[in-house]
């Protein structure tokens, strides 16, 4: 896996159910380094702290093998690296292949994978319908949130070296259908749980579905 591009947003406005909301979901592609920090991306805009940022959310990738499904379904938008709300675009980056807390490093920094972005009424707000949150559900290839364990500079280029796997076979893709689907793999579920990469207030609510 490399980056192949580096992406911030400055705030920028946007009005949903006749209210006015700061977002920065709109990143663009910067030709410099950016500064992986243990709660975000220095210099990115994070308004919503609660549902972004923080340990488990530090960096959003997605992957750029995933962008000429996206550019298919929606060819009138204005493509450019960022688009998918993503800090880091990734090549080679296969959400079955990446597993729930397997730890890599890449340039300066040690990240940890924790857990599948989620999609709200922003995203649907930028592609411009809220169809758009289902059809990232049902296409199942999410990106991933990470979990800084040593801050440091990322670029263009940088290459993901593989440092510790993840003790259990979680999966990126397994995990994000997991979190949609309403008859739960009890399996699956229980590897979840156990799986300290993921928030434990994710996990609690997890246990509910266990039978």
């Amino acid at each position: 896996m490399q980056i192949i591009s580096t992406n911030i947003a400055q705030p920028t406005t946007i009005v949903w159910n006749g209210q006015e909301v700061v977002t920065g979901i709109f990143k663009t592609p910067i030709n410099k380094s950016i500064f992986l920090g243990k709660h975000d991306v220095k210099g990115d805009e994070v308004t919503d702290r609660i549902h972004h940022g923080g340990e488990y959310k530090a960096c959003y990738m997605f992957s750029a093998d995933q962008y000429p499904y996206w550019k298919n379904l929606y060819p009138h938008l204005n493509w450019q690296y960022g688009m998918l709300g993503e800090n880091l675009t990734v090549s080679g980056f296969d959400e079955c292949q990446i597993m729930i807390g397997s730890i890599y490093k890449i340039g300066k920094t040690l990240i940890q994978i924790t857990q599948p972005r989620e999609p709200c009424f922003k995203f649907g707000v930028k592609f411009g319908t809220q169809e758009v949150l289902k059809q990232f559900i049902d296409h199942g290839f999410p990106g991933t949130y990470v979990r800084v364990l040593e801050e440091g500079l990322v670029k263009t280029g940088d290459t993901f070296k593989l440092i510790e796997s993840a003790k259990d076979r979680l999966s990126v893709y397994d995990f994000f259908n997991l979190l949609f689907l309403k008859v739960k793999d009890q399996k699956l579920l229980k590897l979840a749980i156990e799986n300290e990469a993921i928030p434990l207030k994710k996990r609690v609510q997890l246990k509910a579905f266990i039978h």
